[in-house]
């Protein structure tokens, strides 16, 4: 019985027959625009904060004065409108400037591809908090395994395979062990890597929290801030030991916590209960910090002049 033949007929696809070839390619050019603020949307859990800080300011007045020097790059949307790659905090500062437009790149860009851009494009900046490298070197990482490449984002840090997180690495000027553990983080809790992010907690014991289930780490946290103290990094190992072995709750977090550090710096505590009195609810115990600190130095300096 003869073998039945595969016919490739090659044709050509809705495109080809319903486009010009200049049309394709004017589609696949990028182009300079004005766009309308309200017709660009901002990417898609984008692991890049706006902040409103001294930078920004001067962003704002820049922008007010000389308008956007540098053009955002943007990608139309199927459903209409730009979806925002490079370029929200110049958006940010052309609303706050009065501003209805603003001039952009539009560049026909896949998902995997916006995101690797948008990614890249932020790392650029001077001040980059772990939260954000952390979102933004997952999200990258999971754009190039989508695009064929092989990754493994849990993988040990001795691996023989050349894989996308040592390209991630050699690409973002990381090493592979440090990429790993910045896609740890994602697995915190926000209101510990808020902690990470304000320098609370250093990386290494971030990475063994980031193993505890999110319950756990609840519990983790409410001891932190009930006793004012954060893990070591070696009882950070501890914590995640005993959570492997199901033995973990709060009467050992407060064991472990209340365990002596390698050059500890001895601490005054005052209890909440007494603090409350003098501060509005919902005041962070940072600002309740600054604000001793400073009556302790007028205290100071009013003591010093009845001395004279």
């Amino acid at each position: 019985m003869a073998k039945s033949r595969e016919i490739n007929m090659n044709l050509p696809s809705a495109d080809d027959l319903f486009t010009t070839q200049e049309e394709r390619d004017q589609k696949n050019q990028e182009y300079v625009k004005n766009i309308s603020l309200f017709d660009i949307t901002d990417f898609p859990n984008h692991p890049f904060k706006v902040r409103m800080d001294a930078k920004m300011v001067e962003t704002i007045e820049s922008v007010r004065e000389h308008g956007v020097l540098l053009p955002a790059l943007v990608r139309e949307k199927p459903t209409g409108g730009y979806e925002m790659i490079s370029g929200h905090r110049r958006k940010m500062a052309s609303e706050l400037a009065g501003f209805e437009n603003m001039p952009c790149i539009v560049r026909n860009l896949s998902d995997d591809e916006a995101v690797i851009v948008m990614v890249d494009s932020n790392l650029q900046r001077e001040e980059i908090l772990p939260s954000e490298k952390a979102f933004a070197y997952k999200m990258k990482l999971e754009a190039m395994n989508r695009q064929g490449k092989r990754t493994d984002l849990t993988s040990t840090p001795l691996v023989s395979k050349f894989r996308t997180n040592e390209i991630l690495a050699q690409e973002a000027g990381e090493s592979r062990e440090t990429i790993r553990r910045y896609i740890r983080l994602t697995e915190l809790i926000p209101e510990i890597l808020e902690m990470v992010d304000e320098k609370k907690i250093a990386m290494r014991p971030a990475v063994e929290l980031s193993y505890l289930p999110k319950e756990e780490q609840e519990i983790l946290y409410d001891t932190m801030e009930s006793e004012a103290c954060t893990p070591s990094h070696a009882q950070a190992i501890k914590i995640r030991k005993f959570s492997a072995e199901g033995r973990l709750n709060e009467d050992v977090l407060l064991s472990i916590m209340a365990e002596e550090k390698p050059n500890q710096v001895e601490q005054w505590k005052i209890p909440k209960n007494i603090l409350k009195k003098y501060f509005p609810s919902g005041t962070s115990q940072q600002k309740m910090e600054e604000t001793i600190v400073k009556a302790l130095e007028l205290y100071r300096r009013q003591e010093k002049s009845r001395e004279r």
